[in-house]
């Protein structure tokens, strides 16, 4: 089995067993998230599931991560908090109650809270608090900033391999990472049958990875 298709069978099986039963699957946000590790040059792919409950309480909106069946506060979230706040700021006109749970499926134990993930797990809860869809087969890594800038990244050539390992066709980076002493972006690109695009802003990132803008 191919293991793009893997990761949407594990995915289907946790969200049986950790999503509550009233939350249905048109609602939860599939956010793919790149990361490297230092025993290969491959990377990891993972993918992080986030459902809203929409409930009036707590008030305001809570974060919650699931790991193992443990509920972490957002006090252990690090970046993971930083771009749900940054989220609630850009959705104004939205009602922020109830709880937002964040559950990961990956293929090797990997932390999805690393600062590389920021910029996309922003997209990821904006587009649940909107009701956008992520399109699939696009991937982003790249820090949320003050302002809602992608900021840089490492090891961005691994994770470009796991993209590409897993179908996926194009993948955002930073603004200004394209070349770099340890790589040229634009060539692997083309090895792997990967397009690669620069981004600066989590505005311009949001409407290439759903379609729609903030």
């Amino acid at each position: 089995m191919p293991r793009h298709l893997a990761v949407v069978c594990t995915l289907v099986l946790t969200l049986l067993c950790g999503a509550p039963a009233s939350v249905h699957a048109d609602t939860i946000i599939e956010l793919p998230v790149l990361a490297a590790i230092q025993q290969n040059n491959l990377g990891v792919f993972e993918v992080l599931m986030m459902w809203w409950d929409k409930k009036s309480d707590p008030n305001p909106i809570r974060l919650q991560w699931l790991l193992a069946g443990v509920r972490l506060g957002d006090a252990h979230l690090g970046a993971m908090a930083q771009a749900f706040s940054y989220a609630v700021e850009r959705t104004p006109s939205v009602q922020h109650s109830g709880t937002v749970s964040v559950q990961g499926v990956a293929y090797r134990p990997t932390g999805s809270d690393g600062p590389s993930a920021g910029a996309a797990m922003a997209v990821g809860f904006i587009a649940l608090f909107k009701g956008d869809r992520i399109q699939r087969g696009i991937a982003l890594t790249g820090t949320i900033e003050p302002g809602g800038q992608v900021g840089p990244v490492g090891s961005i050539p691994d994770k470009i391999r796991a993209a590409a390992r897993e179908g996926f066709r194009t993948v955002l980076v930073p603004r200004g990472q394209m070349y770099d002493a340890r790589w040229n972006l634009n060539e692997l690109g083309l090895q792997l049958n990967v397009t690669v695009k620069e981004v600066d802003t989590i505005d311009e990132a949001y409407q290439l990875m759903t379609g729609q803008r903030i």
